[in-house]
């Protein structure tokens, strides 16, 4: 027998307001066609004043505890992917632990850009294969309205705010790739193109959270590559190929990098769970979020095949097979 991480419960939560592309359109030289056009992008929701990504990472953990039928008390542990924290420290993690009443195990953060949810899924089933936990709430959450420049078009009408939790329990399994749980992981970075994606600010460097920055041709044809050749990785670990994918959840960052994506693994776009076009990219919080709306609207079914794949700033890639 073989100890998996199992899927158990999803939620996810977005914040009341809405912002649509005509939006963008006081701000700075865009159009609604501009942006859909480029991006897949038709609308993104942005939390309010004062409300901070713990919030809503607290309100998206809630969903997933009710979903999963379990209470807060039942869990080893909280992972929160993100890189918009409420504070430099402490972590969210501690924070929404805090805010669901629960006493005991750990909770902290992973910090990996767009690639975090990634990263924390990959920590998680780690520490329950190894059995150091049982039942983990892995949380993405972002506000990434908080640090956008408003007078860069090429960013500011990208990026939303979110959050998507799930819960994974320790189950047995036969080991084989008809198990349900997460198969096989894949984990990158490469430092030397940190410069495609970044903030201009930090605690030791300025001493201010700063903007985002990014040069999106080259990480566009960064994306892509990188994308297929992670995920093809996680699915060659299981002895699957990606005729067996029931859906791709991918990182939902621009509708091109999608496509071109899908395209790379010979999967059709009627199999790619897209929220893009709802959401804007929310970082860490994109994948769980698609997921979360998967399964919510019945297209992902247990025993469904999933692979997951993101690429963040670092630059930080990497993908997941899992059996829903």
């Amino acid at each position: 027998m073989t100890r998996r991480a199992v899927p158990i419960g999803i939620g996810h939560y977005l914040p009341d307001r809405i912002v649509p592309n005509s939006h963008f359109e006081a701000l700075v030289d865009t159009s609604d066609e501009w942006i859909r056009t480029r991006s897949g992008i038709e609308r993104r929701h942005f939390a309010a004043d004062g409300q901070l990504t713990s919030d809503l990472a607290t309100r998206a953990a809630r969903a997933a505890l009710e979903n999963a039928g379990i209470s807060a008390g039942d869990l080893d542990g909280i992972i929160v992917a993100t890189s918009t924290p409420d504070l430099t420290f402490p972590s969210v993690g501690t924070i929404v632990q805090a805010e669901l009443g629960m006493t005991r195990g750990f909770a902290f953060d992973v910090q990996a850009v767009c690639a975090g949810f990634i990263y924390a899924l990959c920590t998680a089933n780690a520490m329950i294969v190894s059995g150091q936990a049982d039942r983990l709430l892995v949380i993405g959450a972002e506000t990434f309205s908080r640090i956008m420049d408003w007078t860069d078009r090429s960013t500011c009408v990208l990026f939303g705010d979110g959050a998507g939790a799930l819960i994974l329990e320790a189950q047995e399994g036969a080991g084989t790739a008809q198990d349900r749980g997460i198969l096989s992981t894949d984990l990158n970075s490469d430092g030397r193109y940190r410069e495609m994606l970044y903030v201009d600010g930090g605690v030791s460097s300025t001493g201010t959270a700063g903007k985002l920055r990014m040069q999106g041709n080259p990480l566009f044809r960064q994306a892509v590559e990188k994308l297929s050749q992670t995920a093809e990785t996680a699915l060659q670990r299981t002895g699957l190929t990606s005729a067996d994918v029931d859906w791709i959840v991918p990182h939902q960052a621009n509708i091109r990098i999608i496509q071109g994506t899908a395209k790379k693994l010979n999967v059709p776009m009627e199999h790619v769970i897209q929220t893009v076009q709802d959401h804007g990219n929310t970082s860490a919080a994109s994948i769980p979020l698609a997921m979360s709306v998967g399964v919510a609207d019945g297209r992902i079914k247990r025993g469904n095949l999933i692979l997951s794949e993101a690429i963040g700033g670092g630059l930080a890639w990497g993908a997941v097979a899992l059996r829903w």
